[in-house]
């Protein structure tokens, strides 16, 4: 007998899950792009996969925003509004911590996940994952963008996706799984997704290069990839694993990127090994680095204000600055970490909404005919005392010595993490941050 079919709210959208086992610890299934929270029991290589996992732990699934029985949305929700999903999820069924599986697109969030809430995962499990989907010049695997795109085109057109779609993704992906099987699994695609979601999804897919967040992991990491894997290479899932401290890698000899029942119980074994030895080591430990992005703001020549201003004009302006940065920080979740003289500097758990607090500042304050400058890096960060700190948040700051009057510049670390955010940026060049090693290419939001 399936689960019962339950809803969390994450701000105004629900998110269908169902739990099932009672175990000593919590699993949460990040699915991967096409899910079902009640179709998915009648695929038999999810029914297997779903009932090993419950036979030792407690396991926690769901339908992202806008697929399976979730609530459907417009466009494609970008990777920290899915991490709110995760949480709301996670809340909902009463989980504080909990080892995270990511399937095929479902990795992307899970490592950003791990990174940026430590506290609340104790494990990482990635099967059929990598880091980045378009090839680059330091990145030999994918497809080009140009190739990605006529792709997208060429699905877009498609008069038959009711018909056909499901059963021909369904054979590619899972080249070895009985009639039945491959029946059932395309059903589940049918019904997940509409031709325009799925459409706005795979443009988002595209953009996301998350390289810069696995060396901020910090859990016990598992990376598990069939060896025949026909959309994504094998190669990719052991880069990906290279790119985690201390991530185990283990190459599965199986055909196709879905693996079908008959081969599950393998998965299994590996699963149940890896989280079993993981939880017995590291369940209790106290996470001392996050991932997080790092917001610098100052007003633009403040000298020149305070003496036309004097003293007691200047502190007021202070003060209707600071209420209003507050205001924004407080609208985005922000923390606000330091303040000195006319500075600030936050902390965000998403760059989208750290981006989009920095342009509210930078609007806002020029009611008080002022400029601001503002900078933004996304890394990992130590922890002392509850603060960040760390060589992330020098590079933030360099990366704002660098922004002009009302200018909200960005790290490309920072940019890479925001696709489907419908934010723009223009290319302001490669430069040499003082005291941080290397060149970095930064942004402008427009």
């Amino acid at each position: 007998m399936q689960p019962e079919t339950r809803y969390a709210r994450s701000g105004d959208v629900s998110i269908a899950y169902q739990v099932v086992g009672d175990g000593p610890f919590d699993v949460v299934f990040v699915p991967p792009a096409l899910s079902h929270v009640e179709l998915g029991w009648e695929v038999p290589a999810t029914r297997v996969l779903f009932d090993g996992i419950a036979s030792f732990a407690r396991l926690i699934f769901f339908d992202k925003r806008g697929t399976g029985m979730s609530d459907r949305v417009a466009g494609a929700p970008t990777l920290e509004t899915r991490m709110d999903d995760v949480r709301a999820v996670m809340d909902a069924a009463g989980s504080e911590r909990a080892a995270l599986i990511g399937w095929s697109e479902g990795v992307a969030m899970c490592a950003l996940f791990a990174a940026t809430y430590p506290e609340r995962a104790w494990a990482l499990v990635f099967y059929g994952g990598c880091a980045r989907e378009l090839r680059a010049p330091d990145y030999p695997w994918g497809p080009t963008e140009a190739e990605a795109l006529q792709s997208i085109e060429r699905e877009r057109g498609r008069s038959e996706w009711p018909a056909s779609y499901g059963e021909e993704v369904a054979r590619s992906g899972m080249p070895t799984g009985e009639e039945e099987e491959i029946a059932s699994l395309a059903r589940l695609i049918r019904q997940s997704i509409s031709p325009g979601a799925a459409e706005a999804l795979d443009r988002m897919n595209i953009q996301i290069d998350f390289r810069h967040v696995l060396p901020a992991i910090r859990v016990p990491t598992l990376v598990l990839h069939n060896s025949g894997d026909r959309w994504v290479e094998v190669e990719r899932g052991r880069d990906l694993a290279d790119r985690i401290p201390g991530a185990e890698f283990v190459e599965l000899p199986f055909a196709g990127h879905i693996t079908p029942a008959a081969d599950t119980p393998r998965v299994l074994e590996e699963l149940e090994r890896f989280l079993q030895a993981a939880w017995a080591a590291d369940a209790n430990r106290e996470p001392d680095r996050q991932l997080a992005t790092l917001l610098f703001t100052d007003i633009v020549d403040s000298t020149s204000h305070m003496a036309k201003l004097g003293d007691a004009g200047w502190r007021e302006l202070l003060e209707r600055h600071h209420a209003l940065v507050r205001r924004e920080l407080s609208r985005a979740r922000g923390q606000e970490v330091d303040t000195a003289g006319d500075g600030f500097f936050a902390a965000f758990d998403g760059p989208a909404r750290a981006v989009r607090c920095a342009k509210s500042i930078v609007g806002s304050v020029r009611d008080l005919g002022i400029d601001v400058r503002s900078g933004l890096h996304t890394g990992e960060c130590e922890l002392v005392d509850g603060k960040v700190s760390g060589i992330a948040v020098h590079t933030g700051a360099r990366v704002a010595a660098h922004a002009g009057p009302g200018e909200v510049l960005v790290s490309s670390t920072v940019k890479d993490l925001v696709a489907g955010s419908g934010l723009e940026f223009e290319d302001r060049g490669v430069h040499e941050l003082k005291g941080i090693p290397g060149e970095w290419r930064l942004y402008a939001a427009v």
